[in-house]
């Protein structure tokens, strides 16, 4: 996948203009929304080389470690062991990194990392140091923004692992009492946020096909494609709900396929 389009950019800038202005004398936090592999990540990184004093990460950065979900699993649903849905994201780590950003002065904070390939919270000898005074702090983030369902809403299943693993709707229930709670007190800390919107779901499987060919380095074989399908439909439910308009952005990038930019609003 090439770097961001002069479009994205521009929306990007959008967003960020309007968290300065609701921001004032703050250093502005603007999220990045978009499901998988959108280009939200690359989106967020590139700003962040090309601007000094940018402190850029994500929340896939603060996934709960596997023995944390699997505990959760336990507790609650199977599902949980699987990374992604709300409530396996470590929000009070987010908080405590966003805490250290926002602080005044020049600091040195430390930003997590998260290993996917090993599905697992990276060392703190490999997270990343951001030196100096931030002057902004971008989030990206497949759920930023997202809002919680209606409880009837919960009632069907959306694909086959809800209807064969979650009969009786405990996992997505869950979920969604976390997008109520935990996670609408952390969007709540955004002054601004930029939504990439998908043409459709359906292409969403092949954007984290090719974002997994890259963390592989190696094409898929035919067992990669099932299990990546498997992965996706952890995020099917919380994703149409957003395309939908289930989020509350304040920019909105319209996308093509190729994730072109077809057309940007201000909500």
């Amino acid at each position: 996948m090439s770097g961001p389009s002069r479009e994205l950019l521009g929306a990007l800038n959008a967003t960020i203009r309007l968290a300065q202005s609701r921001a004032g004398e703050r250093v502005p936090v603007v999220g990045v929304a978009g499901p998988q592999g959108s280009g939200k990540t690359t989106l967020v990184q590139q700003w962040a080389q090309q601007y000094a004093g940018v402190a850029a990460f994500s929340m896939d950065d603060v996934y709960r470690p596997s023995s944390e979900r699997h505990e959760i699993a336990e507790r609650i649903h199977p599902l949980f062991a699987t990374r992604g849905p709300p409530g396996t994201h470590d929000l009070d780590l987010l908080n405590q990194t966003l805490d250290q950003l926002l602080r005044p002065g020049p600091l040195a904070a430390m930003i997590p990392a998260f290993d996917k390939v090993a599905d697992e919270r990276a060392d703190p000898s490999r997270w990343r140091s951001f030196q100096g005074s931030a002057s902004l702090v971008l989030i990206d983030g497949w759920c930023l923004g997202a809002r919680p369902q209606a409880d009837e809403e919960l009632l069907e299943p959306i694909n086959a692992l809800e209807a064969q693993e979650d009969r009786l709707r405990r996992w997505r229930s869950y979920a969604n009492h976390c997008l109520e709670g935990s996670y609408a007190d952390v969007f709540s800390r955004f002054d601004a946020m930029l939504y990439l919107h998908a043409p459709r779901f359906d292409v969403i499987e092949d954007w984290r096909a090719e974002q997994e060919e890259g963390l592989l380095g190696r094409r898929l074989t035919e067992d990669d494609r099932s299990r990546i399908s498997r992965f996706v439909a952890h995020f099917e439910r919380i994703t149409r709900h957003m395309l939908a308009g289930g989020h509350s952005a304040d920019v909105v990038a319209q996308l093509d396929e190729r994730r072109g930019v077809v057309a940007v609003s201000i909500r």
